[in-house]
């Protein structure tokens, strides 16, 4: 069975890359989304086996996304990705029940890491 992905984050360039990546290590990406409100709808759509998720973004960021999705799913698989400067929410979204935090810029060897 194939695994599933949501990415997130609001910058197209990273959307892509993370995508090839995924689709490379044998993933479906099953949606992307640009901002933390439709992060949240399309989890609750798809229940992915794994979301990457950007910290800053429009209208709900990151680690607001990551509070709702593992309220709503405990066991939801989310890995945090973003970048240096944002290393103070390491430790809040870890505590939130964040797998991993990959730092912008990533690159494809950490990506495909992360899917294998």
């Amino acid at each position: 069975m194939t695994k599933r992905v949501l990415i997130v984050d609001d910058a197209l360039i990273m959307r892509m890359r993370i995508r090839e990546a995924a689709v490379e290590a044998g993933w479906e990406v099953v949606a992307e989304a640009a901002d933390g409100l439709q992060a949240v709808e399309l989890f609750r759509m798809h229940r992915p086996d794994l979301v990457t998720m950007d910290i800053v973004m429009p209208n709900k960021d990151g680690v607001e996304a990551l509070r709702s999705i593992r309220s709503e799913e405990p066991a939801a698989r989310v890995c945090m990705v973003s970048a240096v400067n944002q290393q103070s929410k390491l430790s809040e979204c870890i505590r939130l029940g964040a797998i991993d935090f990959l730092i912008k810029p990533v690159d494809k060897n950490q990506l495909l890491s992360l899917f294998e």
